[in-house]
């Protein structure tokens, strides 16, 4: 489990393309201290398993349904992306609870900057809509952020200088792809109620 707080700002140094699959080798000083093969790193919000690490880089494998999921696909040599790894037993959590088990894509739709924040529009698949609320949480490429306003079609939300600096949301443009998992949590609450409501009906 992730809680949302991007650790490092990390790069791609090299891409296989496997048919089916792809390596990637990402160079991350912090999220690689203490790595071991079998951890698990998210990389803009994607887990993903350490395969090989050396220095302070490692590789990991990404099989078709995740790029076909996420934008891990369109991530080439020199690109810059979010890392986190995952949180500890007890720890604080800081933002909130992470799967890294991205629902879809959206795309940076519009920025519009602030003296100290900047709000970024970013449009939202039809089959999300629904989990995404007003002041709800919502994970973008890893980052754990709160929705200022949830649309059918969009939804926004605003960085502080912080994020800017640190994330790719600093550096990512209107077109450009982001990840997006929606709060667990909703999802289990819809689950729920529907069995109810089933059951009630019989």
């Amino acid at each position: 489990m992730f809680t949302g707080i991007v650790e490092e700002l990390g790069e791609i140094t090299a891409v296989e393309h496997l048919g089916d699959a792809a390596r990637f080798r990402l160079r991350g000083p912090v999220v690689t201290q203490g790595a071991r093969h079998g951890d698990s790193i998210a990389v803009n919000g994607v887990c993903l398993t350490v395969v090989e690490h050396e220095g302070d880089e490692f590789t990991a494998d990404v099989m078709a349904e995740t790029l076909k999921r996420s934008s891990l696909g369109v991530l080439a040599v020199g690109s810059r992306v979010n890392l986190e790894r995952p949180t500890a037993v007890g720890a604080r959590l800081g933002g909130h609870i992470v799967q890294g088990h991205v629902d879809g894509t959206g795309t940076i739709l519009d920025r519009t900057p602030s003296e100290h924040w900047e709000i970024v529009k970013i449009s939202l698949p039809a089959d999300l809509a629904r989990y995404v609320v007003e002041k709800g949480s919502i994970t973008v490429d890893g980052i754990s952020l709160t929705v200022v306003e949830a649309g059918d079609e969009h939804f926004t939300v605003s960085l502080i200088p912080t994020t800017l600096a640190l994330t790719t949301l600093g550096l990512k443009q209107p077109g450009d792809p982001v990840n997006l998992e929606v709060d667990v949590v909703a999802k289990y609450v819809e689950r729920l109620l529907g069995d109810r409501a089933r059951g009630a009906a019989r």
